[in-house]
């Protein structure tokens, strides 16, 4: 059983809570620019003068005045310690008020994606027993009122388009900052600060505890290790994943805890333009945000008749990257690497603001080809490993220790061990304390002596640095006894800027095949530089050029396996897998069991 320790570098907060940074910047420094806000009057670039931003600035002074308010109200209204509150909206500065209003009104935060089904939202507030709930606009609000009857306690429903924070600002006029700072002040490490629901790619979510004390925990050794990031005094973010996803919610409690400025984005459309204009120092995405950058590139470099040069550049990028793991690269590579800075390289990474050198990826395996693509540009992708269960980040790489194509190594004061069946096991104070009202999962999941099980098969190097190999729910074995990982492959068949998802199949089978769907900006480009008449994904699925294209990506993916391993057949489909068809998780994960369900005639037909 192999297993691999980071020493301590802090002792377990013993009192205190997430409020207390709050407090702390609007004491000791209450100027100093916390956020800044999307100023929709100004947003509109035809509305603002040359040079007049569209981001107006919140000082801890009054991020503090704004939450103190804000959970004044929420106390006037009846919220009492340990009560849950429910948080349904799309990525922006109210999330995150209301979160630390939340907290300082004693309360535990329940955060639901705003995607979320009725269904999904009577589980989550039923379940939690969620006293109030504070969503974004009607639609949310005609979300909860359908099934509200089912929900004996939740007892109000609050919207940011009815103006939320400024009816729960007047409601508490009337609490004094006594009765709110014995509130504030209440909880303690082993506290709950929040109860969050995993997305679920089986059964029904469940709700995760974690305390304010797993939060400090992973805050005191996250921030320190990456203080590259947090420690600079122009440092800054855009945060535009769900802050109902927990590898969000830690980055923005970092942000508040080291006083990074922090912006807000939830229209993808916008997003490019929001980067260019806010100018981040580091951004945090999930794998499919960075695969879409570079398909996005790829695509319109081969429009404009430059596909051969992007392609050319790539490996290149690629190339330097790895001959930094070897200390050096050739002379031949540094001179090309350095008229591709220019001419290509500039260019992406004006696409994130300009100023952006470090990003960091997590919710699934980025690959090593793109995490070397990215870092050969000048962008080093900082790969790290978590779940829910341990609040964001258990391993990462960092800037003066990383091995791309690894999660890096555990945090300080985290193990990580791998089981005799492969499994990961972990164990640290960033763990969680287990399940809500389901004491049987916890059992299965947390062994007594602090051990979690993660599901996750993995490897340890001898330098401790972690790789994730597949799902262990998820491995298939193939007639012949095959064990295969499919996360291994589907990584490498995704980086195809034609490809949009697939999923590997083979359990029980003769040998491995894919699903695979396609990319339909991308497909657009490549049928009109094709001369095609359509470009239609269900008007190509037989196309010559096409599936040559796509075998390509088999042919490159299947490189990273042995031939037993190896995808010998696929097929097109004409539809993308999307959230809202219930094919993927809000993160963006695979849910292997719909998929399956839905098209299993797709994958009988592979094996005919």
């Amino acid at each position: 059983m192999r297993e691999f320790s980071s020493p301590p570098t802090m002792a377990a907060p013993a009192t205190g809570n997430l409020t207390d940074d709050v407090v702390r910047h609007a004491r000791e420094t209450p100027e100093v620019v916390l956020f800044s806000r999307r100023d929709v009057a100004l947003a509109d670039a035809g509305g603002r003068a040359d040079g007049e931003s569209a981001w107006s600035d919140v000082t801890a002074a009054q991020f503090h005045d704004e939450v103190a308010a804000v959970a004044k109200g929420l106390v006037a209204a009846g919220i009492e310690p340990g009560d849950r509150v429910a948080l349904m909206s799309k990525t922006r500065y109210e999330w995150t008020l209301l979160d630390y209003a939340i907290w300082f009104a004693g309360g535990v935060t329940v955060p639901v994606y705003e995607t979320s089904s009725a269904e999904q939202v009577a589980w989550i507030l039923g379940d939690s027993g969620a006293r109030a709930a504070v969503v974004e606009g009607p639609e949310h609000t005609a979300r909860v009122a359908s099934v509200r009857g089912d929900l004996e306690e939740l007892h109000h429903v609050w919207s940011f388009a009815d103006n939320a924070v400024e009816v729960l600002r007047r409601l508490g006029e009337d609490v004094s900052d006594a009765d709110l700072e014995a509130r504030r002040s209440g909880p303690g490490p082993h506290d709950l600060a929040t109860i969050i629901y995993t997305s679920g790619t089986t059964g029904s979510p469940k709700g995760c505890m974690i305390t304010h004390g797993n939060f400090l925990v992973e805050l005191g050794t996250a921030t320190s290790e990456l203080h590259e990031l947090f420690a600079d005094d122009d440092a800054s973010t855009l945060l535009f994943l769900p802050l109902a996803h927990v590898f969000a919610r830690i980055i923005q409690i970092g942000c508040v805890s080291s006083a990074s400025r922090m912006a807000h984005s939830s229209d993808i459309t916008s997003l490019v333009a929001d980067l260019q204009d806010f100018q981040p120092s580091f951004v945090l995405g999930v794998p499919r945000v960075f695969e879409k950058v570079f398909n996005t590139a790829s695509q319109r470099a081969t429009a404009d008749g430059r596909g051969k040069v992007f392609d050319r550049a790539a490996e290149v990028a690629i190339a330097y990257s790895r001959g930094l793991d070897k200390g050096r690269p050739s002379v031949a590579v540094r001179a090309q690497h350095a008229v591709f800075s220019r001419l290509v390289y500039a260019k992406l990474r004006d696409a994130l603001g300009g100023r952006c050198t470090y990003a960091i990826s997590g919710g699934a395996p980025l690959g090593e080809r793109l995490g070397h693509f990215y870092r050969g540009i000048g962008l080093t992708v900082l790969e790290g490993y978590g779940l829910t269960e341990t609040t964001a980040a258990l391993t990462v790489n960092l800037p003066d220790a990383q091995k791309v194509g690894t999660v890096g190594r555990p945090l300080p004061g985290a193990s990580v061990r791998v089981a005799d069946d492969g499994e990961l096991l972990c164990r640290g104070g960033q763990v969680f304390v287990g399940y809500w009202h389901a004491e049987e999962a916890t059992a299965e999941a947390l062994e007594s002596d602090g051990w979690f099980h993660t599901g996750d098969v993995g490897e340890i190097d001898d330098e401790g640095f972690v790789r994730i190999t597949g799902r262990k729910k998820e491995i298939l074995v193939t007639a012949g006894g095959k064990n295969v990982a499919p996360a291994v492959l589907e990584d490498r068949l995704r980086a195809h800027p034609l490809v949009s998802q697939c999923m590997v199949v083979g359990d029980g089978q003769p040998f491995i095949a894919a699903l695979v769907t396609l990319d339909d900006d991308a497909l657009a480009t490549w049928a009109q530089t094709q001369g095609k008449k359509s470009s239609r994904a269900r008007d190509l699925l037989d196309d010559a050029d096409l599936l040559a294209e796509i075998q390509r990506g088999v042919d490159e993916a299947n490189t990273a396996v042995s031939q037993a391993e190896s995808i010998r057949k696929f097929r097109l489909l004409p539809q993308d897998w999307t959230e809202e068809a219930g094919h993927l998780t809000p993160s963006l994960k695979l849910k292997r069991a719909v998929v399956m369900r839905e098209l299993r005639d797709e994958v009988a037909a592979l094996y005919l």
